[in-house]
């Protein structure tokens, strides 16, 4: 009986020790979670999930289609993530796609708009207690006539990347790894990492469609395990909660 209690003691202390932390996902369609009559489309951020050991990491995906950092911080949907962050959490931070967008108004962030948000997630997360990682933006499928990749997001990547030097921010360089993963697969095998379905291959999309920026759940998983390499190579402490 005494064996019994003692062991059920250090358990409960075992348990006590640990707090589950929490990966907060902020960005855009590329990484959010889909409704069912988008399918088979499928955010990076879905899959991400499944490459951790069961119970010791919450993924909460706040991410949402059509953001920038700009309309995350005006409808409110940054300041909810900061409210319910706690000490040890980490929040994954990807935008770039509609901040870029100078021909939608309510999205578009300049340059230099676009940096300084940046650096206010950096700040606000830590007077939380928690983790911020910047993430650059993923790439588009995109490939010249002559088959040569080419990227279409202008300054923004460069921006991210200067802020996590300039704050000794962790930086998961999405858009140099998901060109390796677009170009590895080829110009034709890599549609089958994007949304590309043929009319009545699917009834979500009855005429098809021919999506270069969205995933289907190959592509998803192919960036989730760029994502999970990059946490790796920076040494986080999610780490040690990967599946070997």
């Amino acid at each position: 009986m005494k064996f019994l209690t003692m062991t059920l003691l250090v358990l409960a202390l075992a348990t006590a020790a640990f707090s589950q932390p929490t990966i907060f996902l902020a960005g855009d369609s590329t990484m959010a979670s889909k409704l069912p009559e988008k399918r088979p489309e499928t955010g990076w951020g879905e899959m991400l999930g499944g490459h951790f050991q069961d119970g010791m990491v919450r993924i909460e995906n706040r991410a949402m289609n059509g953001r920038s950092t700009k309309t995350f911080l005006s409808e409110g949907r940054w300041q909810r993530i900061v409210d319910d962050l706690k000490k040890g959490d980490f929040v994954f931070v990807q935008f770039g796609h509609n901040d870029s967008s100078k021909d939608k108004g309510e999205r578009y962030t300049p340059p230099e708009d676009y940096k300084k948000n940046l650096i206010k997630f950096i700040d606000e997360v830590r007077a939380k207690g928690g983790t911020p990682v910047l993430l650059t933006p993923v790439m588009r499928r995109r490939f010249d006539k002559d088959g040569r990749f080419y990227d279409t997001h202008g300054e923004y990547p460069a921006i991210v990347r200067t802020v996590a030097h300039e704050y000794q921010t962790p930086l998961i360089d999405m858009h140099k790894a998901s060109e390796g993963v677009i170009v590895k697969y080829g110009v034709e095998e890599s549609r089958k990492l994007f949304l590309q379905l043929k009319p009545g291959e699917n009834p979500n999309y009855p005429n098809g469609v021919d999506d270069n920026t969205h995933f289907s759940p190959l592509g998803a998983e192919e960036m989730a395990k760029v994502a999970v390499n990059g946490i790796r190579e920076n040494k986080l402490k999610l780490a040690k909660y990967l599946k070997k």
